[in-house]
C-alpha cells in the first residue's frame, strides 16, 4: 500500500471513530473506546523510550499518576482542564528528568529494576501522605459529558502518533534508534547518548503525563494511589510488545487487540481472566517476536511471493485458416 492510500486510510478510520458517539448511543461502547485511545497513548509514549530508544523503563506509571495528581488539583482549584492536563505534562517531564539523570547510568535490567524501585516509592509514598479518596464535585458530576472525554482521548491519541512519527523521521529520532541499536558505537560517531535518551524520556513522560491528566478528567473517584500501580506500566508495555515494540502502529493495533480482548475475557471468564490473557501474551511473544505488525507483514509478503511463482498458464496458439487473413 502506497504512503498516500495509508494517509487517506488513517484519515477515513479517524472520521468514522469521530462520528462514532453520533451515530452509537450506548455509554458502554464510548467508555470501551475511550480506554483504547488512552491504552494508545499510554503504550506510544512508552515506546518512545522503551521501543525506540531501547530503554525498558518498569516507572512509566510514575510519570502517568503525576499527571493525574497535578491535573486533578489544578482543574479542581479552577484551571481549565486542559491547561492542567498541559501543566501536568510539563510537571511529569520535570520530575522524569530530575530521575533520569542518575537511572540513566544503569543499563539493561539495572536500568529496569531502577525505574520499577522509583515508581514503587512514589507509589507507596503518596499511598501514605494522601489515603483518601478523590472525587469530583456535585457540580462537575451534574455537567460530567462523557462524550467529551471521548473527544479528547481521541485527539490525544492522534497527537501522540503523530508526533512520534515526526520523532522517530527527524534527525533526533535517527540519534535515539542509533543509541537503541549500538550505544558505544553511537557514542564513538559523535552521537551523545545520554542526550538522546533525556530527549526521548522528556516526550515519553509528557504524553503519559498528559495521558494521566485525561485520566483525572475522566475519572468520577479513585483512590490517589490508583494511578501510580505497577499495571498501568505493565499495561503500555503488553500492548507495545503485543502490537509490534519500535514500531509506529505497533502500539495502536496492540491497544485495540488488547483492551478487547481483555474486556471479552473479563466478562466471558471472570475468575481466569488474567491467566488465560497472560498466556496469550506469552504465545505472541514467543510465536510473533515482532508483533501483530510483524505477522501481518509476513502474511503480505507470502501472498506476493505465492503470487510470483504461481505458475503461468501455457500461451495457447492460435492456427488460422486456409481462407483467413494474416
Amino acid at each position: 500500500m502506497s504512503f498516500n492510500r495509508k494517509l487517506l486510510a488513517t484519515a477515513a478510520l479517524i472520521v468514522i471513530l469521530a462520528i462514532l458517539p453520533l451515530v452509537v448511543g450506548r455509554d458502554d461502547i464510548i467508555n470501551l473506546m475511550f480506554m483504547m485511545f488512552l491504552s494508545v497513548t499510554l503504550a506510544q509514549s512508552w515506546n518512545i523510550l522503551g521501543g525506540y530508544a531501547g530503554q525498558v523503563n518498569l516507572g512509566h506509571a510514575a510519570f502517568f499518576g503525576v499527571g493525574t495528581l497535578v491535573a486533578r488539583y489544578l482543574w479542581f482549584s479552577g484551571t481549565p482542564i486542559y491547561v492542567a492536563m498541559l501543566v501536568a505534562g510539563l510537571v511529569a517531564v520535570i520530575f522524569a528528568l530530575i530521575i533520569g539523570m542518575p537511572t540513566f547510568r544503569l543499563r539493561g535490567a539495572y536500568f529496569a529494576i531502577g525505574t520499577l524501585g522509583v515508581a514503587e516509592t512514589v507509589r507507596i509514598t503518596v499511598g501514605n501522605v494522601l489515603p483518601i479518596v478523590t472525587a469530583l464535585p456535585s457540580n462537575f458530576i451534574v455537567n460530567y459529558d462523557l462524550n467529551l472525554r471521548y473527544y479528547a482521548a481521541l485527539v490525544l491519541a492522534v497527537l501522540t502518533v503523530l508526533v512520534t512519527y515526526w520523532l522517530v523521521n527527524s534527525r533526533t529520532g535517527l540519534g535515539i534508534v542509533a543509541v537503541r541499536e549500538d550505544e558505544d558505537a553511537g557514542e564513538a560517531s559523535g552521537v551523545s547518548a545520554l542526550k538522546h535518551k533525556l530527549i526521548a524520556l522528556a516526550v515519553s513522560s509528557f504524553f503519559a503525563g498528559v495521558a494521566g491528566g485525561l485520566f483525572a478528567f475522566y475519572h468520577v473517584s479513585y483512590y490517589y494511589q490508583f494511578p501510580f500501580a505497577p499495571n498501568w506500566t505493565f499495561d503500555a508495555l503488553m500492548i507495545t510488545y503485543i502490537g509490534g515494540v519500535g514500531t509506529l502502529i505497533g502500539p495502536v493495533v496492540g491497544a485495540f487487540f488488547y483492551v478487547t480482548v481483555r474486556e471479552w475475557l473479563a466478562v466471558s471468564i471472570v475468575d481466569a481472566h488474567l491467566f488465560v490473557f497472560g498466556a496469550i501474551f506469552i504465545c505472541v511473544v514467543l510465536l510473533l517476536p515482532g508483533g501483530l505488525v510483524e505477522a501481518w507483514t509476513k502474511m503480505q509478503r507470502v501472498r506476493l511471493l505465492s503470487r510470483l511463482l504461481r505458475p503461468t498458464p501455457p500461451v495457447k496458439s492460435v492456427v488460422k485458416g486456409r481462407g483467413e487473413q494474416t
